[in-house]
């Protein structure tokens, strides 16, 4: 029988199940789910409900696995994740840039699993409000997962006015490669942020390439960032996303021009090729002299305010210019996209509570398909099963 042929079937051992050779030979599962069946339930699950998962299932397979086992099977399918991306991998063999992202996206939870603030914040309103939601009130239902994302791409240099030009003059955008992506509703931030900076290293051990960090001006974020980047002795450059900047420049225009006009339109495009050729100070201060000159009202004036501080608090990373002539890109495109798949369209569902376990699971399988690795994992996977149920035990029995 291979590797675990021995004189030792039925004995048992204290605080054990009997051993059986042919199990181990056949790496069994404990339960009474075949390993393809439970890898068909991650599968199901990941893109479907619990219960329109349960009826899939029974529907094309004939199995039955109720939804409360098919939870517990799909959190224990994807426990071994953060093992898995461990793992020591070979170097890129490319001179690419090597972009690192970092978002957050909000799940309603189940209230005993929101984060402790949260949860005190949420017990304090409980019963304060009729049949609608007070503004605000949502955010006292949702746990901030983490997204992240490590990917290569070719440097593409890029003038403003291509940027902020007609279609028709743009470039085509060059593709992320090697992209993971992925997401944690269970470890802070911070944890995030240190396992992204981990993979990148086994990218590009040597920090040979150069290293861009594209971030939305998220203050603690940014922090851990620099924090962890000074820890590992990592030269990085900080790029804020110009979406971002772009939501500012928008709220901003409505103080001057009517909302929809072509004029606010046209205002936003000139601002934006102003701080793409690296003069986000300069419209900073126009921005305040033309709210003062048209004596907006403070309340009037606030976005204005807003969007002025915030072109002079990120300044250092807002040289579009030169991050344009070195190729670099300044959206997020990437990790905006990673948090709609990996989160939006499948934890943001109507109606939807979550218990972290749960929401954890589905995120890491749904990570798992979107970087490409769910066939590595699940072969992965068995082999720590292997050793969980058999290995260890028949090392204990001998």
């Amino acid at each position: 029988m291979g590797l675990f042929k021995s004189n030792i079937v039925g004995r048992r051992t204290k605080g054990t199940k009997t051993l059986f050779p042919l199990d181990a030979e056949l790496n069994l599962p404990q339960d009474k789910y075949s390993s393809e069946l439970c890898r068909l339930v991650a599968q199901q699950v990941a893109d479907s409900s619990f219960d329109e998962g349960v009826e899939s299932i029974r529907r094309t397979t004939g199995g039955k696995v109720p939804k409360r086992q098919t939870i517990q099977q799909t959190v224990k399918m994807s426990q071994d994740f953060d093992a898995f991306y461990k793992l020591p991998g070979e170097p890129e063999k490319t001179s690419d840039l090597l972009v690192i992202t970092v978002d957050g996206k909000g799940i309603v939870m189940r209230q005993e699993d929101l984060r402790p603030a949260t949860r005190k914040a949420a017990e304090q309103q409980k019963g304060s409000h009729g049949a609608r939601l007070a503004p605000g009130e949502k955010l006292n239902r949702k746990r901030m997962a983490t997204v992240a994302a490590v990917y290569s791409l070719q440097a593409q240099k890029r003038t403003p006015e291509q940027i902020m030009g007609p279609k028709e003059n743009k470039l085509a955008p060059v593709r992320a490669r090697s992209k993971r992506v992925w997401a944690s509703i269970e470890h802070d931030s911070r944890g995030v942020i240190r396992a992204v900076f981990e993979e990148a290293l086994k990218r590009d051990p040597m920090q040979s390439r150069h290293w861009v960090v594209v971030v939305d001006g998220g203050e603690q974020q940014l922090l851990d960032i620099l924090d962890i980047a000074e820890t590992y002795q990592v030269k990085i450059t900080l790029v804020l996303d110009l979406i971002h900047v772009l939501e500012y420049l928008w709220k901003a225009a409505h103080c001057f021009h009517p909302v929809g006009s072509n004029q606010a339109e046209e205002w936003v495009k000139e601002k934006a090729l102003q701080v793409l050729h690296g003069a986000a100070q300069s419209v900073a201060v126009d921005l305040r002299r033309s709210a003062t000159r048209r004596q907006l009202s403070q309340n009037k004036r606030r976005p204005v305010n807003k969007c002025a501080d915030y072109l002079d608090k990120y300044s250092p990373m807002l040289e579009y210019d030169s991050f344009l002539s070195d190729g670099l890109p300044i959206a997020s495109g990437v990790i905006e996209g990673a948090c709609r798949h990996l989160i939006k369209d499948r934890l943001d569902r109507t109606g939807a509570r979550w218990r972290m376990k749960s929401a954890e699971a589905i995120i890491r399988i749904r990570s798992l398909r979107s970087s490409g690795d769910f066939d590595a994992y699940w072969k992965f996977h068995r082999e720590q099963e292997l050793q969980r149920n058999y290995a260890r035990r028949y090392a204990t029995a001998c």
